[in-house]
């Protein structure tokens, strides 16, 4: 079997859900899975909660620092060295992988809006996406894919916001948003 690379993008909702959605497919065929958060820091993150209790088989690595201030509610923008450094990690860790070559699927999730931000370089990620192992399923998530990105990948799904409850006021909420 040959190992796709999937990218889920866009502005609207769903692309880390999605991601989530295929991860508990491939546990359900008895698939070895690995998810990599890119610029995901912190610990209020749902669904990192969940993958760790209720699906311990799936390798979760973490890097980012925490842009959210759940006190006040906002988020941090902008690119630190900081922030690039956790970034360069989480290539580390895809790079090795890749070389390891154990899972059948691997997550990169917020991997496109890592590179269109600047966190990590685009030529960068391409050179380990062309590395991949070719029985690997890979997933590349986060709005803003590159186009080489688009290129590259074997189905590209694009979530398009058409509404959004945030323009009525409503702050993220743990569970649904986040």
């Amino acid at each position: 079997m040959t190992g796709q690379i999937q990218c889920y993008t866009g502005e609207g909702k769903g692309k880390t859900t999605a991601a989530l959605g295929l991860v508990v497919r491939a546990l359900g065929a008895g698939k070895k899975v690995a998810w990599v958060a890119f610029d995901k820091g912190g610990d209020h993150y749902s669904e990192r909660d969940v993958l760790a209790r209720r699906f311990p088989e799936v390798e979760l690595f973490v890097t980012g620092l925490d842009r959210m201030n759940m006190t006040t509610g906002t988020f941090r923008f902008g690119v630190t060295n900081e922030d690039k450094a956790e970034g360069e990690r989480g290539l580390e860790i895809v790079r090795d992988l890749f070389q390891d070559a154990r899972h059948d699927l691997i997550v990169l999730d917020e991997i496109n809006i890592s590179t269109h931000l600047g966190i990590i370089k685009e030529a960068d990620v391409l050179v380990i996406l062309r590395q991949k192992p070719p029985e690997i399923e890979v997933v590349l998530t986060g709005r803003s894919a590159p186009k080489s990105f688009i290129e590259l990948s074997d189905l590209v799904t694009e979530m398009r916001m058409n509404k959004h409850y945030i323009q009525k006021g409503v702050k993220a909420r743990p569970g649904f948003d986040y």
